[in-house]
């Protein structure tokens, strides 16, 4: 908190995709918080572009995150079978049918460039962890450097590789999974559970995440040995994220039971609600693999989200979504300053 000029430890999850609009990343940072730009899918001058919006609106710092480099996927037997399926949603959009997508070119080296002259403090990476020489560069220019654990293994591998912080991922989490050093299956550990044994690992700082949706899941994060919080579902109703309303309308309509793990849309697991897509794909089981689904479904997505189809759109949300509300980012920071205040002040005045 004192190196990243922090008033609250809270840290809005990156949110790649569009969710986390340079308005909503410096709202946060502006707030007391930490705003962080999800730079996975942008390229190296959207990523500068994006910077620099976030400085002209706010002097505080931010961060930007990137995913870890991953080995090329191989394309499955069932290749076809994966295009066929998804070749319905399509139709019934009226989009043309869908072709097995091109493995993406190597981008990540490019945009670590970027990142290195955004002016960002903080760079953080999901997925793995990146070179030795990427660590030092990110140093080098004075920034922090932070990656996502599942595991108490995997949040050892983030120490050693010189981390500054270590960001544990419960189960309970919306988005992708973080998980690179395990299987996905036996990486599912619930927040409350993860971030004790991972504080008691490491030496570094922890950021707790998962499931945190106000102020008395902040204080428990802090009573288990983190030191901060990154929260991304809480923020995706605020007036400053870039969803579309029938994503927004999704997760304040949505209950504690209403999220799944899946591979359907990106072919990486991820919790989102569950719509008809996902329900229909993960029947079949034909997925290609990550990132070659998350393209093969883009253009799907891309008009439902136009046309406000939550049906085909990936509804990354976590376990906490009966508790999202509408509001303005401010407004949410200075609640969640004010309930993370009253629940300790609430513990600490009980007696033994």
């Amino acid at each position: 908190m004192q190196r990243l000029h922090l008033t609250h430890p809270v840290i809005q999850a990156p949110m790649a995709g569009g969710g986390d609009t340079p308005a909503l990343v410096a709202a946060v940072s502006e707030a007391g918080g930490l705003g962080t730009i999800g730079a996975a899918y942008m390229s190296p001058q959207q990523i500068l572009d994006a910077a620099a919006a976030v400085r002209a609106a706010t002097t505080r710092p931010f961060g930007i995150n990137l995913f870890a480099p991953l080995p090329a996927p191989q394309t499955p037997a069932e290749a076809e079978a994966a295009v066929a399926a998804v070749a319905p949603f399509c139709e019934e959009l009226a989009l043309p049918a869908p072709a097995m997508p091109n493995a993406p070119g190597k981008t990540f080296a490019e945009q670590v460039e970027a990142v290195l002259e955004s002016g960002a403090g903080l760079f953080s990476v999901t997925f793995g962890l990146p070179g030795a020489d990427v660590v030092a560069a990110v140093k080098a220019k004075g920034m922090l450097f932070a990656a996502t654990a599942t595991t108490v293994e995997e949040a050892l591998a983030v120490e050693a590789a010189g981390a500054d912080i270590v960001v544990a991922q419960g189960s309970e989490a919306g988005g992708h999974r973080g998980t690179f050093a395990a299987p996905f299956e036996r990486a599912m550990i619930g927040t409350m559970a993860l971030v004790p044994q991972v504080a008691d690992a490491v030496s570094i700082p922890v950021v707790a995440s998962g499931g945190i949706m106000d102020g008395r899941g902040i204080a428990a994060a802090l009573a288990l040995g983190a030191s901060a919080v990154q929260m991304g579902t809480a923020f995706l109703t605020c007036a400053e994220a870039g969803i579309p309303e029938a994503y927004r309308e999704a997760i304040l309509s949505a209950k504690e039971d209403a999220t799944r793990v899946t591979r359907a849309f990106s072919g990486r697991p991820a919790r989102g609600i569950a719509n008809r897509f996902m329900e229909t794909i993960d029947a079949k089981g034909a997925i290609l693999p990550f990132p070659l689904q998350n393209a093969l479904t883009r253009p799907m997505r891309t008009a439902a989200a136009k046309a406000g189809r939550s049906e085909y759109l990936s509804l990354w949300a976590g376990q906490g979504v009966r508790l999202a509300r509408r509001q303005g980012a401010a407004e949410l920071m200075a609640r969640l300053a004010a309930e993370t205040a009253e629940a300790i002040a609430r513990l600490s005045s009980r007696k033994a």
